[in-house]
């Protein structure tokens, strides 16, 4: 499949500058990062028994806010919120409440287990765009799906190619990463690396090819 768009808007459409927390990694000729960062503020409080933000009585699921819709259990409308790209899964409302906390307060368990899922999963990709190898495979060691394709329309392999970040590709690769997944601009990791000119990038991705296409002629054990 031909690419549909150009490099410059390509996954990441929603970058903000991230302030200067020091490199993840010895990132050598490495781009500098520029990802998203995501505060997730914790407050030390319980909701009380109450309505987030107005009367959702009253209220289709259409006209309800994220944080109604977890507390309501609306759980195909919460879904479709996020699809949409309203990264707004960790965003406290007035009163300082995530989604996960109204859903856990209003005793939603299906909510509350897809909060959690998808927290993990949004947390891999975001390691990743960020190049915190670390973090990347700590989250893998709790079962992270490696290959998640997230609100953005990228998975973690092609964040981390999209930010050059040689050393969390590597790892990405050796934990199975897939190499034929496409984002949403039509860019599998090989061809982003190649428009973008990551030569480093591209040998560890052509290293890494080589090895599979090694394995595989390896003849099998005689019995």
């Amino acid at each position: 499949m031909e690419p549909t768009q150009t490099v410059d808007d390509l996954i990441l459409t929603q970058q903000s500058p991230a302030p200067d927390l020091g490199d993840p990694e010895d990132l050598g000729d490495e781009a500098v990062d520029g990802s998203d960062t995501v505060v997730l503020s914790l407050f030390p409080c319980t909701p009380e028994p109450g309505i987030p933000e107005s009367d959702i009585s009253v209220s289709s699921p259409q006209a309800l806010s994220i944080h109604q819709l977890a507390a309501q259990g609306e759980l195909s409308q919460l879904k479709e919120h996020l699809r949409k790209g309203d990264n707004l899964i960790n965003k406290p409302d007035e009163r300082g409440f995530t989604p996960l906390i109204w859903a856990s307060a209003f005793g939603e368990i299906e909510t509350v287990r897809f909060l959690l899922e998808w927290e993990r999963e949004s947390a891999l990709s975001l390691a990743s765009m960020g190049g915190y190898t670390d973090i990347v495979g700590l989250l893998l060691d709790r079962d992270v799906d490696i290959n998640i394709y997230d609100w953005n329309g990228g998975t973690p392999l092609l964040y981390a190619v999209r930010g050059n970040h040689v050393k969390c590709v590597e790892a990405l690769l050796a934990r199975g990463a897939d190499l034929t997944t496409e984002a949403d601009s039509g860019y599998t990791p090989m061809d982003l690396a190649v428009a973008l000119g990551y030569r480093k990038v591209q040998q560890v991705i052509e290293n890494h090819i080589l090895r599979l296409f090694q394995n595989n002629l390896v003849p099998a054990d005689p019995e």
